[in-house]
């Protein structure tokens, strides 16, 4: 493979797989994320997909987005273009499963929530550490609390910490948990979307997710407008990414 991301087609053109292509860090950066939606797009319309199947080279699904793009002059055609491919991937046409090892955090956890199904190995290692950076995770903000309960999001997002695969998948953030996630992820789609009518399934698709993307990409809006109107516009919010690019404690000013 070449590029940031690996493209092909499997089950006789039913699943699509989109490989992360960049080990052992898989940043979600622009051009990773221009690849993945890109992909997305070219493959919506194939009459025979019932499903895409998300997965990444090497040890880690992703160490997440790229620090240096949530700088000033360069946040907001970051945040708005991964917001883009959430919502894409949100109401995507057909099932997108997601198979995690290693560590999952940060902008690659959002893209792995905003899949359907979440298969994770066991020792994987998920998380939300914007905090620890003086900023919040806007699309997990989101899609966390719907996953796990207010409560459990809550403390995820606000203490950075990450869990492993085990607590992951009894509080709903992972859907199954298997030795080869991606192994399992395809099982399950030969197993019970490879059989059904794929026209069929995308309007099954349609009608058990419409309430839940409405509620998500309003709320995805207004999270994001928080984050680019006023996070971006405190000192402490600069000051966290300046402190982990310079390998330095951050200095709050709490302002």
């Amino acid at each position: 493979m070449s590029g940031p991301l690996g493209i092909s087609t499997d089950l006789g053109g039913a699943m699509l797989r989109l490989r992360l292509n960049r080990p052992k860090a898989n940043i979600v950066d622009a051009e990773m994320i221009a690849a993945l939606d890109a992909a997305f797009v070219a493959h919506a319309d194939d009459r025979d997909l019932c499903a895409v199947l998300v997965e990444a080279e090497g040890p880690h699904f992703s160490f997440g987005a790229s620090v240096e793009e949530h700088m000033p002059g360069r946040f907001e055609a970051m945040l708005k273009a991964l917001h883009a491919l959430v919502r894409r991937m949100l109401g995507y046409p057909v099932p997108v499963l997601v198979a995690v090892q290693g560590q999952c955090l940060g902008g690659g956890l959002e893209v792995a929530m905003a899949g359907h199904m979440i298969f994770a190995a066991p020792d994987a290692s998920l998380g939300q550490p914007e905090m620890m950076l003086g900023v919040f995770a806007p699309a997990a903000s989101c899609l966390m609390p719907d996953r796990m309960g207010q409560a459990r999001a809550e403390d995820l997002l606000y203490s950075g910490r990450s869990v492993k695969g085990e607590v992951a998948l009894a509080t709903g953030l992972v859907d199954a948990l298997a030795g080869d996630p991606s192994a399992a992820a395809l099982a399950w789609i030969e197993t019970h979307l490879k059989p059904k009518s794929a026209s069929s399934l995308r309007l099954a698709v349609r009608a058990a997710r419409a309430d839940f993307v409405r509620r998500m990409t309003a709320r995805l809006d207004e999270v994001e407008a928080l984050y680019l109107n006023e996070l971006m516009a405190t000192g402490d919010a600069v000051e966290g990414l300046n402190a982990f690019l310079e390998k330095r404690p951050a200095q709050w000013g709490n302002r």
